[in-house]
């Protein structure tokens, strides 16, 4: 199985946090880096989870578009910049298919760190605004495959 992990594209600032808006950097980010996810073939997931908060939302979508996947979007919990990592990678242990998370820090580092290195703390990944991490799960362990970052592509 191969999960992908996304932290959302750059957002304007603002008072309320859950509607914060992607910037036309994080446009441009996001363009960047599903053109260079669709023209390499790298991504294969069925579905991708995002976060409640608008900018991961709109980030799911933006990939999704710019892919041209008939991924299922998802608001899933548990995605939340403070949520603890536990709640999804029960769920990831449950999946069979390919499926990428749209989410924050530093949720993201404590998730990539316990599925590869089996705890949360201290956190062994850093994930830049629509960086994407892959991960593959092979007989129940995960390992890295690649991580890419806007400016790389």
């Amino acid at each position: 199985m191969h999960l992908y992990l996304i932290r959302h594209a750059h957002a304007l600032d603002g008072d309320d946090d859950v509607v914060r808006p992607l910037s036309p950097k994080g446009r441009k980010q996001i363009r960047a880096v599903g053109k260079w996810l669709r023209d390499t073939g790298a991504f294969e997931a069925v579905e991708i989870w995002h976060s409640p908060l608008r900018r991961a939302e709109e980030t799911a979508k933006f990939l999704a578009r710019r892919l041209k996947s008939k991924a299922r979007l998802t608001d899933v919990g548990g995605l939340r910049p403070d949520d603890a990592a536990d709640s999804i990678y029960k769920k990831l242990h449950q999946l069979r298919h390919p499926v990428a998370l749209v989410g924050h820090e530093p949720h993201l580092s404590a998730l990539a760190s316990l599925l590869v290195a089996g705890e949360s703390v201290p956190a062994r990944f850093v994930f830049k605004k629509c960086s994407v991490l892959r991960l593959d799960r092979i007989d129940g362990v995960w390992a890295v495959r690649w991580q890419i970052s806007p400016e790389l592509v």
